[in-house]
């Protein structure tokens, strides 16, 4: 996969070299690249945004350096990819969005800073993402938590595959609570059933435990989740638990 990101910080983005990201860029899983459109301005002053028409707080990035730079993004990769705002009137980012957004071969983002963008930079743009009802000074960080929970997704991203496939809303439930040595710490148990190497009732213990924390703390989630025959059970049985505690 090749990422792009367009942005008047680059050093913002060092970290995306640090940690599981930064193993997918030394395997050549992932070709990362950060473009300075301010490298691109056509003025003396090397200005990248301007007064807004008809009045209006603030100053708008212009479209030219950023039109520029996808330009040398296209000549360079031979094509710009799935180019993606930041930008909070966006689509609201999720687990699906990520593991859609896993299966391109080529992604470029655009992190905008000062009041917003001129209108016509959206002729670029295949999808609009905000990461929620918030603003931020710009769309690097925006970015960068986009590119994470998208990378991990890739195929030996992570050690064990597996890992992405149980993680929280990738199965449309939270994640079930997880333990490790010692067994026993500080008077806090880990559960019997864990240690008792019955898979049957080590999954069964699981998927009651996702279905609970989810009722517990995201119930929304289950408003439209497609519950099989055991899981419905296993609801119930949860729901009767928490209602006599």
């Amino acid at each position: 996969m090749r990422i792009d990101v367009l942005s008047l910080f680059p050093n913002m983005f060092t970290p995306m070299r640090e940690s599981i990201i930064g193993k997918t860029i030394e395997r050549g899983l992932v070709d990362f690249k950060v473009t300075d459109f301010r490298d691109y301005t056509d003025n003396k002053h090397n200005k990248v945004d301007d007064e807004i028409y008809g009045g209006g707080q603030g100053m708008l990035l212009m479209p030219q350096p950023i039109f520029d730079a996808m330009d040398a993004i296209e000549s360079e990769a031979g094509s710009r990819g799935r180019v993606i705002l930041m930008d909070p009137a966006g689509k609201t980012f999720n687990q699906e969005m990520a593991e859609e957004l896993a299966k391109e071969d080529h992604l470029t983002f655009i992190a905008g800073h000062y009041e917003g963008y001129d209108e016509r930079i959206r002729d670029l743009v295949t999808d609009e993402i905000s990461l929620g009802d918030f603003v931020l000074t710009g769309g690097e960080l925006g970015a960068m938590v986009v590119i994470d929970a998208t990378v991990r997704l890739l195929d030996e991203a992570l050690g064990d595959q597996m890992s992405a496939v149980d993680d929280s809303f990738s199965t449309g439930l939270l994640e079930y609570p997880q333990y490790t040595r010692p067994a026993d710490f500080r008077g806090m148990k880990v559960p019997d059933v864990l240690m008792s190497g019955h898979h049957a009732n080590i999954a069964k213990w699981k998927k009651k435990e996702a279905l609970r924390r989810t009722y517990l703390r995201r119930p929304d989630l289950l408003e439209n989740y497609d519950f099989t025959k055991e899981e419905r059970q296993l609801l119930n049985e949860v729901k009767d638990e928490e209602a006599n505690k």
